[in-house]
């Protein structure tokens, strides 16, 4: 499950603009989503060979060119696959919470609130 959930915040993160892979995992950190470079290349290689992104080269003042990732139109598609399939997921976990632990799903709705107006 965690795979799926690191592909799915590293599309977001994509999804917003071409993001480099240290700026991904830079992201990815400040969020507690910890994970390291021997992650995220090999789920960067997996959606790209399944044509969800691309990348192309940009030259860096500081050093070599680098790898700069951008979701395809199929990317585009998927992710939001990925936004229903997520929905349902926190959707099933609010209702079985609720049935069995009232604390746990107050504070959870909480942060989705709080979460919700962070974006506004």
């Amino acid at each position: 499950m965690r795979k799926g959930i690191l592909e799915f915040c590293i599309m977001h993160v994509i999804s917003r603009g071409q993001a480099y892979s240290s700026d991904i995992l830079k992201e990815l950190k400040e969020a507690k989503i910890i994970v390291v470079e021997g992650t995220l290349y090999p789920l960067l290689t997996r959606l790209k060979n399944a044509e969800l992104l691309e990348y192309h080269w940009k030259e860096s003042a500081l050093g070599p060119p680098q790898k700069h990732y951008k979701l395809t139109s199929q990317g585009d598609a998927f992710l939001e696959q990925l936004n229903e399939t997520w929905i349902e997921l926190v959707e099933a976990t609010n209702a079985i919470l609720k049935r069995s632990n009232m604390e746990a799903y107050k504070r959870l709705m909480s942060i989705q609130l709080e979460a919700i107006k962070l974006r506004s």
